[in-house]
């Protein structure tokens, strides 16, 4: 599939393309350990700038007047939906007395999280995340059903976005309840053995911090089905490392929570572990 994009892209017309649109340059010069370098697109770095939104906007229309006027871009279309179009399965799970699984019929922009009961129940829709948004940008992120089958917490991706917004969805009635966790980016999602709560992480409200931490100050939180989320309880911090990233699991047995401590990219990590009370 790799092999035909990469020789449907080879097989554009060379037509004459008007030049692309101007990108200003500012006079900024910044000396690194004696080094003069100049950087006169420092200002692109402010994503949420009026200008720099403004130069992504015109980027966009230059090359999408160009992919459009392809005139391979139907085959290449037509092919490649010919390819995709086929169900998949992920491989299924029990939880309680009940089956989990993800299927896409073939074209759908996010496979369906499906529940039956028992291995001869008749599966039914748990989570369409395809109707959580009208053009199907809205992802699952993370999925996690309670040890007795009856609870999801489940974390949600809306333009394909980092940011996470975790709900709480009965699934006996297929109805979410009141829960609405936000600030999360990466969380786990860990139940506890009772069926009550799970272990989270999630950043500060953006209101509370500097621009610059938005991203800082990751902690773990135990939230308990029902409680607003400024209820929950803090787990586990380290604001001396504002830096690190947590991840919470809980042991088969149910009796520990662990915790994944994460630094970037550092293949390196450490974790820990505390008796569940």
């Amino acid at each position: 599939m790799r092999l035909l994009f990469c020789l449907a892209l080879m097989a554009l017309p060379m037509t004459a393309l008007a030049d692309p649109p101007a990108s200003k340059k500012v006079d900024q010069t910044d000396v690194y350990h004696g080094v003069t370098v100049k950087d006169p697109y420092r200002w692109l770095e402010d994503a949420e700038a009026k200008d720099t939104q403004d130069w992504v906007k015109r980027q966009n229309e230059y090359t999408r007047a160009h992919l459009d006027d392809s005139p391979v871009r139907a085959q290449l279309i037509e092919r490649l939906t010919k390819l995709w179009d086929y169900p998949r399965y992920s491989s299924p799970f029990h939880r309680g007395q009940r089956y989990f699984f993800f299927k896409n019929d073939g074209l759908q922009n996010q496979a369906v999280f499906y529940v039956q009961e028992g291995l001869e129940g008749e599966p039914r829709v748990a989570i369409d995340p395809n109707k959580l948004s009208d053009d199907g940008t809205t992802a699952l992120s993370d999925v996690e059903v309670s040890d007795d089958g009856k609870l999801c917490a489940y974390a949600v991706s809306v333009h394909g976005s980092d940011w996470q917004e975790v709900y709480v969805r009965d699934l006996d009635t297929g109805k979410d309840l009141s829960d609405k966790l936000e600030w999360c980016k990466f969380t786990s999602i860990a139940w506890t053995p009772d069926n009550t709560g799970f272990f989270y992480s999630r950043f500060p409200d953006p209101a509370t911090v500097a621009k610059e931490d938005q991203t800082n100050y990751n902690r773990v939180y135990y939230h308990r089905v029902g409680d607003a989320q400024a209820d929950d309880q803090l787990v586990f911090k380290d604001d001396e490392k504002k830096h690190l990233g947590y991840s919470a699991w809980v042991t088969e047995a149910g009796d520990y929570v662990g915790l994944t401590v994460w630094d970037g990219t550092d293949p390196r990590n450490r974790v820990y572990v505390r008796k569940v009370e």
